[in-house]
């Protein structure tokens, strides 16, 4: 099944929520949508769902508009951030809802919902009511019930988001598993940066209703077309520099045309790593452990950095510090924000 968005907008009485957006999904594949809160990803499942119409441009399904046709009308699936299960009804008959809906005899439903539910780890639990499940089960629940359609499109938007950090890890490893057999083309909607990259597929990059980019998930991150793009692709946030502030210091990248640099917090460290390695003195603001890393905010003349150092480390509040960072590691962005150099790309 192939989807394209043909210069869809969307207004909402004075508010734009998506500037002509033009989009062909990835066909059996996942398609990731990466933005902020309100960057226009639900607008967009919404319009390919067919639950609203765009105020312009058309939905194009195989090459056939459908933009007026209906959800009901639509071979697709979706599923909500909350959990939205039938809970009068056991597991069982909540993964065979839509099945029955689709006249399927009774030996066809009990095979399909036993498969769905292998897959999804709920088989111990089928005779149990929605209530009777943890959180994770009833998520995986509202998920088991969207694939059972053997939907052409399945639509998730930030359906882990409302779960804790062990279980959307599991998850998110047993949904990348689930959707690499090429039956479906799935569209996930996230915030975060990691859980595309864990995702893998396509990964459509949005900010304030526009598409920024659109393409292979790793070249996505690797390379943003701009430095907009490389901003929403970044957890923790990307470190921007004039480049003027380098230009003098770094003879190994090539800074004659660019304006700004765009160092990642993983690329920056406490201590010097070559001999290239470039120095930003400044002062310790902020330390934060999470787990097995730590992020350490630091004052560098009038801008912040944060960096993204491995283990467990120690720094006093207001100490002086430098960071280190190595020429090759730094993006380099132009006077209209586009992409001119990244690590591993020549310099345009």
């Amino acid at each position: 099944m192939r989807l394209r968005l043909d210069s869809v907008n969307k207004q909402v009485g004075a508010a734009t929520h998506l500037h002509t957006c033009d989009l062909e999904l990835q066909s059996g594949a996942i398609n990731v949508l990466l933005g902020a809160t309100l960057a226009g990803k639900t607008s967009l499942l919404r319009i390919m769902a067919g639950l609203d119409r765009p105020s312009s441009g058309r939905v194009l399904v195989d090459d056939r508009d459908v933009t007026g046709i209906s959800v009901r009308h639509r071979n697709l699936a979706m599923v909500y951030q909350q959990f939205i299960n039938y809970p009068s009804l056991s597991v069982f008959e909540n993964i065979a809802s839509p099945l029955r809906l689709q006249r399927l005899q009774a030996d066809a439903i009990r095979r399909r919902v036993a498969e769905v539910a292998e897959a999804l780890h709920l088989t111990p639990y089928l005779d149990r009511r929605p209530a009777e499940l943890s959180g994770g089960q009833q998520q995986r629940l509202a998920l088991a019930r969207a694939l059972a359609k053997n939907a052409e499109l399945l639509l998730l938007d930030e359906p882990l988001v409302n779960l804790d950090y062990k279980l959307r890890e599991e998850l998110r490893a047993e949904l990348a598993q689930l959707f690499r057999n090429g039956r479906t083309t799935v569209v996930y909607a996230t915030t975060e940066p990691q859980e595309a990259l864990q995702l893998g597929g396509h990964t459509a990059i949005i900010e304030a209703g526009k598409i920024l980019q659109y393409g292979p998930t790793l070249k996505s991150f690797l390379h943003p077309a701009s430095l907009a793009a490389a901003r929403v692709f970044s957890d923790p946030p990307l470190n921007v520099l004039p480049a003027d502030r380098l230009r003098q210091r770094a003879t190994a990248i090539p800074l004659t045309n660019a304006t700004q640099l765009g160092i990642r917090a993983h690329c920056l460290s406490a201590a010097r790593r070559s001999d290239d390695d470039l120095a930003l003195e400044g002062r310790v603001e902020l330390t934060e452990i999470g787990g097995s890393e730590t992020y350490l905010h630091v004052a560098h003349e009038d801008y912040s950095l944060v960096a993204q150092l491995s283990g467990v480390h120690s720094f006093a509040i207001g100490a002086n510090c430098s960071l280190y960072v190595n020429p090759a590691d730094i993006y380099g962005f132009g006077a209209r924000d586009e992409l001119l150099f990244a690590p591993g790309m020549a310099s345009g």
